[in-house]
């Protein structure tokens, strides 16, 4: 379905004919510009390309290749019989450095939000327990937020710590890593194990997408510069807007050990 903003951005007036420059790098130019000021947003469908013709006054051959250059360059989508949407922002993370969410989005110039699902006090699992080296009595301070990029729900993560280290889970405002730091406990190196998940029905209402969706599974723990670990986060990533990305080096020639 077409929505209204779409309807509303196409019309006379929209394009300079016989300005010289070519009428489809400036119908380009209007739907760019569009979702650049948020007129448009991910998910949004376009008008048809016979509409879109008709209110601009050019060709139907104009109108797709505007299209299409936006659809190469990752702007819009086009699915077969159904027509152009606007593509959602798709993000990459380096697997090479400790980055929290929040300071990864800052680099990039994008708004991020954090909703809390729940932040509470609980007994440690037995796999928490050997995590953090603790005593079966020890619990641990469970933190499960969804995070958002403008606006848009990324990815729902779960942070497990000592108690010891963090006994009040409320006092962590919208960045944890933040607090941490305050506390002088922000860790300083991670593993991270990454793989395929398909998404149950209730985190896919958070996340707006299908249940039984692919999604990425990420599962983190993070150390102390002393060597012991202070967090451990799993994490549900939207695999159509969000990418890990690293970076590979030839290795050294590995020498043959002689039996």
């Amino acid at each position: 379905m077409t929505n209204a903003p779409s309807q509303e951005l196409f019309g006379p007036g929209r394009l300079q004919h016989g300005s010289g420059a070519p009428l489809y790098r400036q119908l380009a130019a209007v739907i760019e510009r569009a979702i650049d000021d948020r007129v448009l947003g991910p998910g949004d469908a376009l008008l048809p390309e016979r509409d879109i013709a008709q209110r601009c006054g050019v060709s139907r051959v104009t109108v797709r290749k505007a299209l299409a250059g936006l659809v190469e360059r990752g702007v819009l989508k086009q699915r077969a019989g159904s027509g152009s949407y606007v593509e959602r922002p798709h993000l990459e993370q380096s697997l090479s450095f400790l980055y929290s969410f929040s300071d990864d989005m800052r680099r990039r110039g994008i708004v991020s939000t954090v909703r809390w699902i729940s932040r509470t006090v609980t007994p440690a699992t037995p796999a928490e327990q050997a995590i953090f080296a603790m005593e079966h009595s020890e619990p641990v301070s469970r933190l499960t937020r969804l995070r958002m990029a403008n606006g848009v729900p990324l990815a729902i993560e779960c942070s497990v710590l000592p108690a010891r280290d963090l006994p009040d889970p409320l006092m962590v405002a919208d960045s944890l890593y933040a607090y941490l730091e305050k506390l002088k406990l922000r860790p300083v190196r991670a593993t991270e194990r990454l793989g395929a998940a398909n998404i149950g029905a209730a985190d896919a209402g958070i996340l707006q997408i299908e249940p039984g969706a692919a999604v990425l599974k990420v599962q983190r723990t993070a150390y102390l510069a002393q060597g012991r670990a202070i967090e451990f986060a799993q994490s549900y990533f939207r695999g159509d807007v969000y990418d890990f990305v690293a970076e590979l080096n030839v290795a050294a020639e590995m020498p043959v050990v002689q039996p």
